[in-house]
């Protein structure tokens, strides 16, 4: 292990000190938390927008110091590990934690309470992945606060942002930061990182934390092909014009991506150095095993490929048999309507990329898992949402009797696809508090950083 720098050598005894997590906190404990942490610090609050729902978007802003950073929660309403990072730096601001850089901070503790709001069934047991999958929401892309920022390029054109977008563009024009973090968080293997420039030693920085912490890097397959590797584990944020361009380059439409651009796309023009930190809720050895598999990695893409188009297949025709019976625009319907097409577009995009002469090589065992994972997830992830859009509209008194035994024959599909999470044993939770010190480590260390460079 390389030494550590004095950033992360300042950090590391206040992140080694959270005590242990076992649950997340809903909206309206979040919010009453987080106000009252602010009323002990003398933090400004004040309200940047207001949900679909009317909930207000309150933000907090607290110190002087001339770097000026956003952080924000609940950017994805099914990834609250950033609640915590939230909770706890508001403690540390009130304590006047050494390990703080001097900076002035502008904290959203949640972007998104509505789609939030529809995960707290899961909230009180965070480890099981059953309740996880049985309880999730994501919203579609287009209604998702990180990919609902207006986009134009090349005839694909998006300028319809949700209020929740709408106001956290208001703060970050008013404040225009040197430092942005929007607080993610990912599913299962290890810790990865994205930065929207490189920044070498930051790099390094980021890299050192999890392993200081007790947890790994994530060294199986990237969230998307096309990433740059800025160092183990670290990526460089993806603009989403770059997005659409490598579609186009694979001759895939760029139109079937829904949604808009996210927060390193807005941020270019102010020069914000944006960072993420993913943080899975489980891992496996295999997440961590950089051996040869004894398979070809183009042979893995074509698996998965197959899996993801098969998939497809059997959503999409649950949720057409359905449609006939489908009354309500409920979030659930508008997500499945986004979800359903989208895992036959990224099955086309891992099938002709399957065929590249550089993938003639053998997988690590760390990319065989992370590849067929990511269809596990997917199934039960996208399915789950088809299952609660289908028991939301057989609640109705007036609903089809079809419809009825559609969300009976969704049911028993789910739960055939919940018993095979069994069929991969070793699966574990990983403690939320580490998780939690290595995101607030990412934040903290960036900052610290940015305020050395600024000076």
């Amino acid at each position: 292990m390389s030494p550590a720098s004095p950033h992360v050598r300042r950090a590391l005894p206040t992140l080694a000190t959270i005590p242990p997590i076992d649950t997340f906190p809903g909206v309206d404990d979040l919010l009453q938390r987080a106000d009252d942490l602010a009323d002990r610090i003398g933090a400004t609050r004040h309200v940047i927008g207001r949900a679909r729902s009317g909930a207000e978007i309150p933000a907090y802003t607290v110190g002087t110091g001339a770097t000026r950073v956003v952080v924000v929660g609940g950017v994805h309403p099914n990834e609250p590990i950033g609640f915590h990072s939230v909770l706890v730096l508001l403690g540390l601001l009130a304590e006047r934690d050494p390990a703080l850089p001097d900076a002035t901070w502008h904290i959203v503790p949640c972007i998104d309470p509505d789609g939030v709001r529809l995960n707290e069934s899961w909230f009180a047991a965070p480890a099981d992945r059953g309740s996880y999958f049985r309880g999730l929401y994501r919203p579609a892309p287009a209604e998702q606060v990180e990919w609902s920022f207006p986009f134009d390029h090349e005839g694909v054109r998006f300028d319809a942002p949700i209020p929740e977008t709408r106001a956290l563009m208001s703060l970050l024009d008013e404040v225009r930061p040197h430092v942005f973090m929007g607080l993610h968080n990912a599913e299962l293997g290890g810790v990865y990182y994205y930065l929207n420039r490189d920044e070498p030693d930051l790099v390094v920085d980021l890299g050192a934390l999890p392993t200081q912490l007790g947890l790994f890097l994530d060294v199986g397959e990237p969230e998307s092909a096309e990433l740059d590797r800025l160092g183990p584990g670290v990526f460089r944020a993806p603009l989403t014009r770059e997005r659409h361009d490598y579609l186009r380059g694979l001759g895939i439409d760029p139109s079937t991506e829904t949604g808009g651009a996210g927060t390193a796309d807005y941020l270019e023009p102010h020069g914000t150095l944006t960072v993420v930190a993913e943080l899975p809720y489980w891992t496996h050895p295999d997440a961590a095993d950089e051996r040869g598999s004894g398979r070809e990695y183009g042979d893995v893409l074509v698996t998965k490929a197959a899996a993801l188009t098969e998939l497809h297949d059997d959503l999409d025709d649950l949720w057409s048999r359905a449609a006939p019976y489908l009354r309500a625009d409920t979030p659930f319907r508008r997500a499945t309507d986004a979800f359903v097409p989208a895992m036959g577009a990224l099955g086309a995009a891992e099938a002709a990329r399957a065929s590249d002469p550089a993938h003639r090589r053998e997988a690590t065992v760390a990319e065989v898992f992370g590849n067929e994972e990511v269809v596990t997830m997917f199934r039960l992830r996208f399915g789950g949402i088809l299952r609660r859009a289908l028991h939301a509209e057989a609640a109705e008194p007036d609903a089809d009797p079809a419809l009825h035994a559609l969300a009976a024959e969704v049911e028993d599909r789910f739960a055939g696809w919940m018993d095979a999470l069994a069929v991969r044993p070793g699966i574990r939770p990983l403690p939320i508090e580490r998780l939690v010190a290595v995101q607030l480590g990412a934040l903290l260390v960036t900052v610290s950083r940015e305020t050395e460079r600024l000076a």
